[in-house]
């Protein structure tokens, strides 16, 4: 479980990007958290690892309070959370396989880290990832010779490897199509049901997020202004969250339908 008891987070240039935060996510759950361009959104998700500290309140993640982690202490508590960026993050000169094998260096002893050797256990469990994405057969393709979507499921595949509780989704379909938008969301979905892992997404495309998540929280000038079932989201709601901005609104729409 994720708890967030009256976060806040100011930056060193005095800009309050979160507010007043008071929020659990339970295991199993799939979030989508939605607002205006500058938000909060990328920021409250970032909280939870440990990418952004908080300034002010508590965090909790399964009862461990995250801003007392410190050292090998936080990396331990990274391999338990999965973080999937809009850039894939990926090495793209070499292959598929390899890049997701890189989700099991921080275990490996300094012999294998230098030799860039991994078990027989490591590589099957690897190839586990790719074919729980559906991209097994690419696993000795070089990565720059795959579609932007592909790219994004080795991604993901590489964050299943490490075999995580939560997974944090930053923009992941900003710079995809929608067909293969679609197929991302799917993979998401289906990883989020069959596997009970946490998925907390930041999504610019409001329909995408009402038809694949379960829990829709608004995001306002740092704080939460909705927080509940995606079905319960109505239009005035939605122009309580984008706070009258209405071409940004309904340009989170128009791209949501050319998603869906």
């Amino acid at each position: 479980m994720i708890e967030f008891i009256n976060v806040e987070k100011v930056y060193p240039n005095g800009t309050k990007a979160l507010e007043n935060i008071n929020l659990k996510i339970d295991q199993g759950e799939f979030v989508a958290v939605i607002g205006l361009s500058g938000a909060g959104k990328s920021t409250l998700i970032r909280c939870i690892n440990r990418m952004h500290d908080i300034t002010d309140g508590k965090l909790y993640v399964d009862e461990t309070n995250v801003s007392n982690l410190k050292g090998k202490q936080i990396r331990r508590f990274r391999r338990r959370i999965g973080m999937i960026f809009q850039s894939f993050n990926l090495v793209t000169r070499t292959t598929v396989l390899k890049n997701v094998l890189v989700s099991f260096v921080p275990d490996n002893p300094l012999w294998r880290k230098i030799t860039g050797l991994y078990t027989q256990e490591q590589k099957r469990k690897a190839l586990e990832a790719l074919d729980k994405v559906g991209i097994l057969d690419k696993a000795y393709v070089r990565v720059d010779q795959l579609s932007g979507g592909q790219q994004q499921r080795v991604a993901l595949a590489r964050t299943l490897a490490q075999n995580p509780d939560i997974i944090l989704a930053d923009e992941p379909i900003a710079s995809l199509d929608p067909v293969t938008s679609k197929l991302v969301m799917d993979d998401f979905k289906r990883i989020n049901q069959e596997l009970n892992i946490s998925v907390i997404m930041n999504i610019h495309h409001v329909e995408v997020a009402l038809e694949y998540a379960d829990r829709i929280i608004g995001i306002r000038k740092g704080e939460v202004v909705f927080d509940g079932e995606s079905a319960k989201v109505t239009d005035e709601i939605l122009h309580e969250i984008y706070s009258g901005n209405i071409e940004e609104l309904k340009a989170a729409l128009e791209e949501s339908h050319a998603h869906v």
